[in-house]
């Protein structure tokens, strides 16, 4: 091969007109092979004047657009990505991508970037791939350069094995685009899917979210939205009021408030876009780039030896006296310090992400201050999603129980709760990472089994002295098994209660699911943390070779 050598020439200096040897006067250099000269000038005063041109259209051109954004309560795309990452790491991609489509309003327009800025940068020194979508170019909607800077930088996000953060504020469809528009938002959705459990995809919802844009964050692993300027739905108010008759604002039909506690949709709601995007940052620091790696860790705490005697006073002994479970978790995890998912929806169920001994760790609690920590349809579904995530990832899952059933009723089995149960009774069996239960109180009937006993694959099961492990409660279960004796009975109160006795003696008490293998020990709760630890410890190493098929079907 030939030795090529890149030797740069003089740029012109300012004001005296003098080349630099091209012969006509622009900046440039030659390449010189075997010795010889090649006349190929490299146009850099061209390339210059495109940069300018292009960094004055973005900064200038776009004032009036930039001006309305900000007095929505809105920054730019660009002002968003400064907020996200680590200052100066930021690399674009795409810069100079125009749009190719005729079409109303957009013969002659082409503007840079297509209405969305791509690349990749780190957070906290890691590597991550974003895109964000410029609502002050054709209202970020998506046509088919735009969908195509997508596509490219997930593609690199896959390739790379780095999160994925998608900033959305866009109008939907490019409308004038037609088909190419929609063909762009199934090529996302495409890509959604196969990277779902192999990266992490977050997606930030900071303005409207409309139409087909809206399956992305409901594809991705956690959605986060911002009261007052975030909206998501499929079909707008115009559009519902034309079919329906029905009037509804774009707030109480997609606001951060319906899909942060109604629909389950938003997976973190925040008050503003500092707020979010520094929360974005923390659950980056959480979370494996990719299913191979480990979840960061940090340093070990001496949390195998740290008792916590405030549990035993948090959780009061009589099994009806509710208590937050959050509480406990505080109490359990590393600093007090956890990050709540879906904290206002089903809200009888709390998922939360922690460190425990600087391990990350997915804690699953019964939540007794609300409808006294029954599982119902949308708490199966929430903590199924949780444990999947996590599983996903390699995070360790510790599930507190607290649980007095099912919730009961016609409304939850209308609701569908027999196949959404049966979603967190399949992401349990499925789970394979280390996985502890703790019975901290009451554990009956079917919701004692999904919540990762034993019996579908929990690897260690811990309990407290007050732990009641049975089908029903002791009153319930008298009724039943007892209820001709106590119809017979001129008193039916006295001997009622000593069935009660009787029952909670022989089948309730706190050794009877040790004594036969279903939990591991009874523990003091005051060494709950402590053995929780040494228990994960202990799993570090677990691996479980999965099945061979395809894959599972879930339940609908």
């Amino acid at each position: 091969m030939s030795e090529v050598d890149f030797v740069p020439l003089p740029l012109p200096r300012p004001g005296n007109g003098s080349g630099s040897g091209n012969g006509n006067g622009k900046a440039g250099a030659r390449l010189r092979v075997n010795g010889g000269p090649v006349a190929a000038a490299v146009p850099m005063d061209e390339l210059r004047e495109r940069r300018d041109r292009l960094r004055r259209e973005i900064v200038q051109g776009r004032a009036p657009a930039v001006e309305r954004q900000h007095g929505q309560g809105k920054r730019t795309a660009r002002e968003r990505l400064d907020l996200l990452l680590d200052e100066g790491s930021f690399l674009e991609l795409d810069l100079f991508r125009r749009h190719r489509a005729q079409g109303p309003k957009l013969d002659g327009v082409r503007p840079a970037t297509d209405g969305v800025v791509t690349g990749s940068g780190t957070i906290d020194g890691r590597r991550v791939f974003v895109y964000a979508q410029d609502f002050t170019v054709f209202g970020g909607s998506l046509g088919e350069a735009h969908a195509a800077k997508i596509h490219k930088v997930m593609d690199l996000a896959v390739a790379n094995g780095a999160p994925l953060i998608g900033l959305n504020d866009g109008g939907g469809a490019r409308i004038q685009e037609g088909v190419m528009a929609l063909d762009g938002y199934g090529g996302i959705f495409r890509r959604n899917v196969r990277a779902s459990g192999v990266i992490p995809q977050i997606s930030v919802v900071l303005g409207p979210c409309a139409g087909g844009a809206a399956y992305s964050p409901a594809l991705t692993d956690a959605t986060f939205m911002v009261r007052g300027t975030a909206q998501m739905y499929l079909t707008g108010p115009d559009v519902i009021e034309a079919v329906s008759g029905e009037r509804v604002t774009h707030a109480e039909l997609g606001g951060a408030h319906v899909h942060g506690g109604r629909t389950g949709v938003a997976t973190f709601v925040h008050d503003d876009e500092e707020s979010c995007l520094a929360d974005v940052r923390y659950l980056v620091s959480l979370l494996p780039s990719n299913y191979l790696e480990a979840p960061p860790a940090g340093p070990p705490c001496g949390a195998e030896d740290d008792l916590r005697p405030a549990l035993a006073e948090l959780v009061p002994a009589e099994p009806n006296r509710p208590y937050d479970t959050r509480a406990v978790i505080a109490e359990i995890v590393d600093d007090g310090e956890f990050m709540e998912w879906h904290e206002d929806w089903a809200r009888n169920v709390v998922c939360a992400l922690a460190r425990l001994d600087g391990h990350v760790v997915g804690v699953v609690a019964n939540q007794p201050t609300v409808l006294a920590g029954v599982l119902d349809a949308a708490a199966a579904q929430k903590a199924a999603r949780f444990v999947r995530f996590c599983d996903a990832f390699g995070i360790p899952l510790v599930t507190l129980v607290d649980v007095p059933g099912f919730l009961p009723g016609t409304e939850q089995e209308y609701a569908g709760v027999i196949r959404h149960g049966a979603k967190l009774l399949y992401a349990y069996c499925e789970a394979t990472v280390p996985r502890v239960q703790v019975i901290l109180r009451k554990a009956y009937g079917g919701a004692y089994i999904v919540m990762d006993s034993r019996s579908i694959g929990a690897d260690v099961s811990l309990a407290w002295p007050t732990n009641e492990i049975a089908v029903m409660g002791a009153e319930a279960a008298v009724n039943v098994v007892y209820r001709r004796e106590l119809a017979a009975s001129d008193d039916p109160a006295p001997l009622r209660e000593k069935y009660v006795a009787d029952y909670r003696d022989r089948l309730m008490h706190p050794y009877y699911a040790a004594e036969r293998g279903l939990v591991d020990d009874v523990i003091d709760p005051a060494r709950t943390r402590a053995e929780v630890a040494r228990a994960l410890a202990m799993l570090r190493n677990k691996a479980v070779a999965p099945h061979p098929r395809k894959h599972g079907n879930t339940p609908l």
